[in-house]
């Protein structure tokens, strides 16, 4: 059963109400606690990525790995982009490709740079969950780059907790509720016993206390 968004409502505004102004504009953080769920065992672990209906008030960056005209375009629309001589550039260099793993949120790739990618960076990128989504040549790389900024990451790899951010302060509660919904959802799709495998809910901001949503 989906969470009741006059439950989610009512937490964020307690949440606001119990945390201080602070001279930058802080981040709505999402903190869910499973229950009854073994981690021990490779298949249920979660990393899945969540699509939010509402654009997160903070910059979500995404780094474009492309060549030749996909390269050009994605430049020209203003994304970072990695060329193959600069992911060859980088083997061996654990510190560069950490580096790069730490800077974005998420990555994509021309489907034909994948195996290039999974040799250098495979070993730095795929324990972070951070190894990039192929995009076949007949794909716009630029529509599928704007579309990663509404994303987000949800793991649970050894502890039972799923932590991501859903919004800023700056943002209206309504579209923060729409966001932690669509995380909710995701997540109860995907857990066995859906809702009941979630212990508890807290939203809270950066420099904040956290607040029980249930």
């Amino acid at each position: 059963m989906p969470l009741e968004t006059e439950a989610i409502l009512k937490a964020l505004k307690e949440m606001r109400d119990k945390t201080k102004k602070r001279n930058f504009i802080q981040s709505v953080e999402l903190i869910i606690n499973l229950r009854d769920i073994d981690l021990k065992r490779p298949e249920n672990r979660i990393s899945e990525i969540v699509e939010l209906p509402c654009k997160l008030g903070k910059e979500v960056k995404v780094c474009v790995f492309a060549s030749g005209d996909a390269a050009l375009k994605a430049k020209k629309a203003g994304l970072d982009t990695i060329s193959r001589e600069e992911i060859e550039a980088m083997a061996g260099d654990k510190k560069k490709q950490k580096n790069l793993a730490k800077t974005y949120d998420f990555f994509i790739a021309e489907a034909t740079l994948m195996p290039l990618i999974g040799r250098i960076l495979g070993s730095v990128f795929g324990p972070r969950g951070k190894m990039p989504t192929p995009v076949p040549p007949s794909a716009d790389i630029v529509e599928i780059a704007e579309k990663y900024k509404r994303m987000v990451r949800i793991q649970a790899k050894k502890q039972p907790v799923i932590h991501c951010r859903v919004g800023t302060e700056n943002m209206k509660d309504e579209e923060i509720a729409k966001n932690i919904q669509a995380v909710i959802s995701k997540l109860e799709d995907k857990l066995e016993r859906g809702m009941k495998n979630i212990q508890s809910i807290y939203i809270k901001m950066t420099m904040g206390p956290a607040v029980r949503v249930v």
